[in-house]
């Protein structure tokens, strides 16, 4: 609930590579690849910025119905003894109007790192995904589509913080006995006050079979020096547990998660629902969400989504999705986080159709 007004030093890898007894000719590759997805959207309410107030039913064309538009670039080398050296860098953009969009609003605003994978595990270092968004993630129904999921209460409370995590080191563990470490440190970068922008997260994560458990802290500082056109060092507190399991072609998930934004709000989100593999060329998932502001909790909302995805082929995807929101005193959740992140008092109700096509 928002208060209105309201990614490789080359050189040294190959040494490292070296260093481990590597004689074997490197196999290295670079791909580029990319997603672009367009839908139609319906509100039946519509947030005026100005007022606070419904502005009306809205019927618009965006980007990012159920998944943000993005190209990147991906490259691996082979360093033999079983250890990578990797980067990936990815930009957010808006093909309705060919501009910057979703991410922090740079170019590559979306992840931008260098890495090592091999037995110990994985290092990175640059702008990444946090522990916490990826255990948020794994722990969705819907997994976080940008219409009618647990996306809509996360981007709400903390915009971009947490999911794009500037001049970050983060260490990933190898899965022993189904347990999976992930730790992450951002640096602030200003000098002298190294709490400034400061952000840290952390996240445990457990499968056995068809069960997985997720649990995973984050916390963030304002200020520092990664300062973005969108906002991502809002500061906050984030806690979350998460439970999913497979029963063949049916998927049950459930998690809970705790926004608690500094001088402002604390946030309690419940959520839940189901995904199932109707067949391999069709999924149909559903879930609910509960957000209540534990300092004021007259401000709760409901928000209840289905969507299917029919696959065409491998890369191409066509989805069709319905939600409705219920919001009570001041509480704003949307239905989309594209075209509709805050919502108004009362029930709304909205469905977004589109294609998402994907090349790599």
């Amino acid at each position: 609930m928002s208060r209105k007004g309201n990614k490789a030093p080359g050189l040294a890898l190959c040494a490292i590579g070296l260093l481990m007894g590597n004689t074997a000719q490197a196999q290295s590759s670079v791909t580029l690849f990319g997603v672009l997805d367009g839908g139609l959207l319906y509100t039946s309410k519509t947030l005026d910025p100005k007022t606070g107030q419904n502005a009306g039913k809205q019927f618009s064309m965006i980007d990012g119905g159920s998944y943000y538009s993005q190209f990147g670039l991906v490259g691996t080398e082979d360093l033999g003894g079983g250890y990578k050296a990797k980067f990936r860098l990815v930009s957010g953009l808006n093909i309705a109007t060919g501009g910057l969009f979703h991410c922090n609003g740079n170019l590559f605003g979306c992840e931008a790192w260098i890495g090592m994978e091999g037995p110990p595990g994985e290092l990175k270092l640059g702008l990444q995904y946090s522990p916490f968004f990826l255990a948020v993630y794994d722990s969705d129904p819907r997994s976080l589509s940008l219409f009618g999921s647990g996306a809509i209460p996360l981007v709400d409370n903390v915009l971009g913080t947490g999911l794009f995590n500037a001049n970050a080191v983060s260490y990933t563990s190898p899965v022993l006995g189904g347990l999976q470490a992930s730790v992450l440190y951002a640096f602030g970068g200003q000098a002298g006050n190294f709490q400034a922008g400061r952000q840290y997260s952390a996240r445990l994560r457990y499968q056995l079979g068809g069960l997985s458990i997720n649990a995973a802290i984050y916390d963030g500082n304002s200020g520092g020096t990664a300062q973005t056109p969108v906002p991502t060092t809002v500061q906050y507190e984030g806690r979350m547990v998460g439970v999913g399991y497979q029963f063949g072609s049916l998927t049950a998930k459930a998690s809970f998660v705790n926004y608690k934004v500094a001088g402002s709000f604390n946030n309690n989100v419940y959520g839940g629902g189901l995904t199932w593999f109707v067949m391999p060329t069709l999924d149909v998932n559903g879930g609910v969400w509960v957000t209540s502001d534990r300092n004021h909790t007259a401000n709760h909302s409901v928000l209840a989504a289905l969507g299917t995805d029919y696959f065409l082929s491998k890369a191409t995807t066509l989805y069709a999705q319905v939600g409705m929101v219920n919001n009570h005193g001041a509480m704003n959740t949307g239905l989309s986080v594209t075209g509709a992140l805050y919502g108004v008092p009362g029930t709304s109700v909205g469905a977004v159709i589109g294609i998402r096509p994907t090349i790599a």
